[in-house]
């Protein structure tokens, strides 16, 4: 099977590692990706989308890259990987340059030289630039074009969205991937990736928000006429509702998380007053029963303020009640009982809890919000791929993060016996 016919999505999260092999199949004449492995491991060594400790995050990567290996009976030698955290930044920029050619005709050169002319701005000390996701090309006075390409004009604009990092948390996380033995194709925003998979082109043109909802952080991207236009990563995520269970039922963090689980809900009024939940029935050492309308109390006060934190986003940029497209909302924390209810009440918009859009599922485990991101990634790494070996540009891929992790790529190759 020839390499760039496989990939690994791999979603390094704050609560699991997870791994899905998309491999690309020719059907009918249309060439299409399948999910042929998945594997998840429980993560340590990260928190809130930072490395925490190299050692636990390899041991933890390392295993869930195992699994999946067994799985599909391939070695592993390369990976799309997500990246997250409250340190990443995003501005908007904006380049102009004169078109090369005499004839005026727009070439794939003239959109490349822009687009690095936009990147030309003032980075924060200690940061990278992640992604330059271009939105808007103007060739002379004629604006909202997305693909300049072939067109004939004397000077081209562009507006972009470039995405930072902080450039120590970026060497950390490439450092944990590459001692796996692993080498990273691409670095991918959280939210990014999994907008890939769950959103479709209708609803980014229309204008939606995603809300990626993981353990400890909950990511936000926004998109309007096909663009991404605002994104912010929260801290705080669906481990905060377990937290509060725990704290709130004097409880484990173990049984607390079964009962948000089995048990929980979004909507408190949904749930009679006097149902119980005997929690001898989770864990033997325990043999209280407790209200069932109080957890969803707990979880609906939490929920609330995750969603309120969000709506905040969206009036920063003067959306918020203004996406018709509404909000698809993933990751673990989607999985809770009537969470699109209160997200209504919030938002004030129509809620879905988002499901794989793109691709054929033959695994039943990744018909799931929690997949969203490393499906995503397998996406992600596909359309690269064939922006590269098309030998065309692909617009809203650029990502300046090779340069980092070919440095460290090679510093690695240094230290191996």
């Amino acid at each position: 099977m020839p390499k760039n016919e496989i990939i690994c999505g791999l979603d390094v999260g704050s609560a699991n590692i997870r791994a899905v092999i998309g491999q690309r199949v020719v059907q009918d004449g249309e060439t299409r990706t399948h999910v042929i492995g998945v594997a998840e491991n429980p993560s340590e060594g990260v928190n809130k989308g930072i490395v925490t400790s190299i050692e636990d995050a390899v041991s933890s990567i390392s295993e869930a890259l195992e699994k999946v290996e067994r799985i599909v009976g391939l070695p592993i030698d390369r990976a799309v990987v997500n990246i997250n955290g409250t340190h990443i930044q995003s501005a908007e920029s904006h380049g102009v340059v004169a078109v090369a050619k005499a004839d005026g005709e727009i070439k794939e050169d003239d959109v490349a030289r822009v687009v690095e002319a936009a990147q030309a701005i003032a980075t924060p000390p200690n940061y990278e630039i992640m992604h330059i996701v271009p939105k808007n090309f103007t060739v002379d006075s004629q604006q909202g074009i997305k693909d300049p390409i072939g067109m004939t004009g004397i000077k081209l604009e562009v507006d972009v969205q470039i995405i930072l990092g902080l450039s120590s948390q970026i060497k950390n996380l490439t450092k944990c991937i590459y001692r796996t033995g692993v080498d990273i194709e691409d670095l991918v925003l959280s939210g990014l990736a999994s907008s890939e998979s769950v959103l479709t082109k209708r609803q980014k043109d229309l204008g939606v928000v995603l809300l990626d909802v993981g353990a400890t952080t909950t990511n936000l991207v926004v998109f309007e006429e096909g663009d991404m236009i605002h994104n912010a990563i929260l801290p705080i995520g669906a481990g905060h509702i377990t937290n509060d269970i725990a704290i709130g039922l004097r409880t484990s963090i173990e049984v607390a998380e079964k009962i948000k689980i089995e048990y929980g809900t979004a909507v408190a009024s949904t749930v009679p007053k006097r149902e119980e939940i005997n929690l001898n029935q989770l864990d033997e050492k325990e043999s209280a029963f407790i209200s069932r309308h109080h957890v969803a109390e707990i979880i609906e006060a939490r929920l609330e303020e995750i969603f309120a934190m969000a709506n905040d986003e969206l009036k920063k940029i003067e959306r918020n009640g203004l996406l018709p497209a509404g909000v698809v909302i993933v990751g673990g924390g989607a999985k809770l009982d009537n969470i699109t209810e209160i997200a209504k009440e919030v938002f004030q918009l129509p809620v879905f809890v988002g499901l794989p859009e793109n691709m054929p599922i033959t695994v039943d485990k990744v018909m799931s919000p929690d997949y969203a991101c490393s499906l995503g990634l397998v996406l992600w790494g596909f359309s690269v791929d064939e922006s590269i070996h098309g030998g065309r540009i692909s617009l809203p891929k650029f990502s300046s993060v090779s340069d980092v992790t070919g440095k460290m790529k090679k510093w690695f190759k240094t230290l191996m016996p």
